[in-house]
Parts: C-alpha cells; sequence; structure tokens
C-alpha cells in the first residue's frame, strides 16, 4: 500500500503506517519491487518500507504487493536521501537495503551517487545499534566507493550478508547475471 506523505517537513511515524509493531527495514531505490514484495513474503515478522522516486514503478510494486496480501510492506515516493535525512526516526531502523542504484559512472556526475560520506552518517542516524546496511552493484567503481566510505565511517564494522538474502534478486540482478555481469556485495553493521 502507498503511504501518502501529509507533509514532507514531519518525520513518519512508523507505528502509523504498519498494522503490527514488528521490526522495521527499508529499501531505497526498489525498482520494480523484485526484493521488496519477495522479502516482506519470507519475512511477515518484520515490517519493510519500500521507498521510489518514480511513479510508474511504485503503482507495480503496490499492485504486486496487493497481490500478494502483504500487510507488512508499505510504499513511499521520495528521494532516497531526503527521506534518510528528515523523515525516518532517528534509531528506528533494523536494516537498510540499497541494491544496483544508479552508478553514476561519468565522473562529472558522481556527486549524485546516494552512497557517499554523508549517506554513511545519515544511515548511522536511522539505524538502531546493532543495524546494517546491505548494499549491492554490479558497477566496480561504485562498489569501490561505497566500501571506502564505509570504512572510513568508524561508526560501522564489516558485516556478512546472510545467504538467505543473498538469494532473493532483483530484476537488475537477474539481467546483469543473465548477460555474465556479477554482483558485488557488502554489508555494514553500526556500533
Amino acid at each position: 500500500m502507498v503511504h501518502r506523505l501529509s507533509s514532507i517537513l514531519e518525520p513518519l511515524e512508523p507505528s502509523k503506517l504498519f498494522l503490527q509493531p514488528q521490526p522495521l527495514e527499508v529499501e531505497l531505490g526498489s525498482g520494480d519491487g523484485s526484493f521488496a514484495v519477495q522479502y516482506a513474503q519470507l519475512h511477515p515478522e518484520r515490517n519493510l518500507l519500500a521507498v521510489e522516486r518514480l511513479l510508474g514503478r511504485l503503482r507495480k510494486i503496490d499492485r504486486k504487493g496487493l497481490r500478494a496480501g502483504l500487510a507488512n510492506l508499505r510504499l513511499v515516493r521520495i528521494e532516497a536521501s531526503y527521506l534518510l535525512e528528515f523523515l525516518l526516526p532517528r534509531g528506528s531502523i533494523q536494516a537498510l537495503h540499497v541494491y544496483f542504484p544508479d552508478p553514476w559512472p561519468k565522473r562529472k556526475h558522481r556527486k549524485n551517487r546516494l552512497v557517499n560520506a554523508r549517506f554513511t552518517e545519515l544511515a548511522r542516524q536511522v539505524l538502531v545499534p546493532g543495524g546494517t546496511v546491505h548494499l549491492r552493484t554490479d558497477d566496480e567503481g561504485y562498489f569501490a566507493q561505497m566500501t571506502e566510505v564505509f570504512a572510513a565511517n568508524t561508526n560501522f564494522l564489516l558485516a556478512e550478508s546472510p545467504a538467505e538474502l543473498s538469494g532473493i534478486r532483483t530484476d537488475f540482478e537477474k539481467e546483469f547475471l543473465a548477460k555474465g555481469v556479477g554482483t558485488l556485495r557488502t554489508a555494514y553493521q553500526r556500533r
């Protein structure tokens, strides 16, 4: 179900988004929702907020979630970095999932990448202690940047991605694998 923001200035209240008070995880840039829907189905004991700025993609995820009857999946249309900085309550998120964000491959556009040094600080603010950021990309340069900025932030430790989580593939990932392009993945846990 798409959650319509009543204000872009007031923080979200997770208890008002979901029927059940459960640990909250967020997927930033949900694309067509292939990960969000599968993950919500496998984990009814967790709430998942799928974030996407493109309306067409959001509607597609909404249809999939409604067909599957997922009470633990909510959707919001907004820019991911804005949501992290201004709308998610501090220390409220168990995990952030960021899979195949736009790599902005041209050098002059790299400043537009979601995962940068500022992102690590925003992630630290919204994650509970022990919360995890899960990252995937097919772009080697972006992966190097991701690992570099998280390694530089002393609030995070390198972590393992559960095998079960790695088994849930996005449609982008399936396309890349079919073309012989591998997935680069890592995870970082907040201290």
